[in-house]
């Protein structure tokens, strides 16, 4: 059992926790991931590591809720325990080399982006963030994204706070005027990293994307992860899970990824209700 040392609402539908668990704080690298269970018959899924504390071994994580299994992780509260909490798994995000970084988020993707931007930050790299939301109540990690920042960008699709736009915006108009980057790091919805990747492709600028896929045992074996790679004209499958969860983001056949992302949707929505329906009436 895993005890919730805190527990934090970053937006309505953003929760960050922060889990004990020494060992996998003592090893846990950014862009790596863990996978849990909130009781002994839950669901497995799959949560990226949102940042560490080897001093009080805690992990923090940072999930939307969106399903059956985050509803029930979000109504567990700080001092509470959680069944399992596996990891670290996959490879941690490549930075040998890198001087100058560009690191692109979208939504909850910002979660994973951020440990990512601090890390570069840390090893003394030049770092140029863009974030974006929705909206402005979905804005979420800014002060830290500042904080490990050198340049940082927000944008809100809607214009209701910092700049109006998508995140392709001001990444086309720093390299149009020329600014140049080791490599660009893009984490968000599949749609926003498949334009990311779009507009650095006539400026050679390298670009990593972090996956996510449906996943189950987090180890290889299941293949639910399996992601398309065209490689030298060549279609390769690999694995989130041990392979990534980053890619070479000109190597991602996206439509693929986007059409068995959506495979499940209905039955995350009747699960989430399922359990929703558990809580009426609890506060």
């Amino acid at each position: 059992m895993y005890r919730i040392a805190s527990k934090k609402n970053l937006n309505p539908t953003v929760t960050q926790m922060e889990i004990e668990a020494p060992l996998v704080a003592a090893k846990a690298r950014p862009g790596q991931f863990i996978i849990l269970r909130v009781n002994g018959d839950g669901e497995r899924i799959p949560l990226t590591v949102a940042g560490t504390d080897k001093q009080r071994g805690t992990v923090k994580i940072i999930f939307q809720i969106v399903g059956a299994t985050t509803e029930l992780l979000n109504h567990k509260e700080e001092g509470e325990y959680i069944q399992d909490f596996a990891g670290p798994l996959g490879t941690p995000t490549h930075t040998e080399g890198i001087k100058k970084v560009c690191i692109v988020g979208g939504g909850v993707g910002c979660a994973i982006a951020m440990p990512v931007a601090e890390e570069f930050h840390r090893l003394g790299a030049e770092v140029t963030s863009i974030i974006g939301f929705r909206n402005k109540d979905l804005l979420i990690l800014e002060d830290e994204f500042r904080a490990c920042s050198d340049n940082l960008i927000v944008m809100t699709d809607d214009g209701s706070y910092a700049r109006r736009g998508n995140v392709t915006v001001p990444l086309k108009e720093m390299l149009e005027a020329g600014r140049r980057f080791d490599m660009i790091i893009t984490i968000g919805p599949l749609i926003m990293m498949k334009f990311v990747v779009a507009a650095a492709k006539p400026f050679g600028v390298p670009v990593t994307v972090s996956m996510n896929p449906i996943m189950i045992d987090g180890t290889g074996m299941c293949g639910g992860c399996r992601v398309t790679l065209v490689r030298d004209g060549q279609r390769i499958t690999e694995f989130a899970c041990v392979d990534g969860p980053d890619f070479n983001g000109y190597e991602i056949d996206f439509d693929e990824a986007m059409s068995r992302g959506r495979m499940y949707i209905q039955h995350e929505r009747k699960a989430h209700e399922k359990v929703c329906g558990l809580f009426k009436g609890v506060d």
